[in-house]
């Protein structure tokens, strides 16, 4: 071996040593998933290129195939689903493209004995068989985990139609079964680390911002409306701060205003409680007057 590597007294030239970690040793838990550290080889090649965030995707999605997910502890628990912090990174790197942390928002499956959303924002949606719809309506522990199925779907559907639209939406990475990968949306925190937006709910926007943020969300009613959509539980707590930017979460009961038969309730149903926190945060009552915006926007929608 060339003396080119070695000191005079023959020990390594330290420019030559570095730290060598093995990620082969990855071995999945009983789920399959992550092992016993909170690792898991990255799911990105492995789910169909259907399921993968559409494009141009952003330059911090990280698609290598030597990424690594780790998941990094619960963000919040739902009824329905769980969302947690994940990282992706290739090992060694933190260089846009090659780590990121995301929000991995995972359906609930048949151990859970039923889903609380309500029966009626599945009207007009249809089954992939008559098993499966046999299933449903008996609850049984096959129908459940087709229910965690359809509802990761429908979101993830709601995620993609509405990015193109142009809509404040976190943008949608990729679903995996019941887990959809969804970008941060986050802010920085009093010592400069980047924290989860609050949600609206839990913000005091003086007058100026209070009237900026109103608008934001019409508009969001507005374009959703006009494609017949009505997102169907929006309220200041599925809607987040990101400084003066909302974005709006939680979109799986997104409904048909037509196909639907309760569409138009939802959608009034929308306008009342977005329009009732404005008010009760001081916006003239005259602008968040909740029958004056629902009006207007069923003149868009038909």
């Amino acid at each position: 071996m060339s003396s080119d590597f070695f000191t005079s007294d023959q020990n390594p030239d330290p420019s030559f040593v570095f730290d060598f970690v093995a990620y082969d040793d990855l071995d999945p838990d009983e789920d399959g998933d992550f092992d016993d550290t909170g690792r898991r080889w990255s799911t990105w090649l492995s789910v169909e290129p259907l399921c993968r965030g559409p494009e141009p995707r952003p330059d911090w999605v990280v698609t290598s195939q030597a990424a690594i997910d780790t998941d990094l502890g619960v963000l919040k628990t739902g009824k329905e689903a769980d969302a947690h912090l994940l990282e992706r990174a290739v090992p060694g790197s933190d260089a846009l493209g090659e780590a990121v942390v995301m929000v991995a928002k995972r359906y609930r499956g048949e151990e859970h004995r039923s889903f609380h959303r309500s029966a009626a924002y599945t009207e007009g949606r249809r089954t992939r068989n008559s098993r499966d719809t046999r299933a449903l309506a008996k609850g049984t522990a096959y129908g459940r985990s087709v229910a965690a199925g359809q509802w990761a779907r429908a979101e993830w559907d709601a995620l993609v139609r509405c990015h193109g639209l142009g809509l404040p939406v976190p943008y949608p990475v990729q679903i995996d079964g019941t887990e959809i990968l969804m970008e941060w949306i986050s802010v920085d925190g009093p010592d400069g680390v980047p924290e989860t937006a609050p949600r609206l709910a839990q913000t005091r926007p003086g007058p100026e911002l209070l009237a900026d943020y109103f608008a934001q969300l019409r508009e969001v009613l507005v374009t959703l409306t006009e494609q017949g959509l009505v997102h169907g539980d929006l309220s200041p707590y599925n809607v987040l701060a990101a400084g003066e930017r909302l974005v709006v979460i939680d979109l799986p009961q997104m409904v048909d205003l037509v196909a639907n038969p309760t569409g138009a309730d939802f959608l009034l149903r929308d306008c009342t409680n977005v329009c009732t926190w404005f008010r009760q945060r001081g916006l003239d009552p005259a602008v968040a007057d909740e029958h004056a915006l629902f009006g207007e926007l069923m003149t868009v929608a038909f």
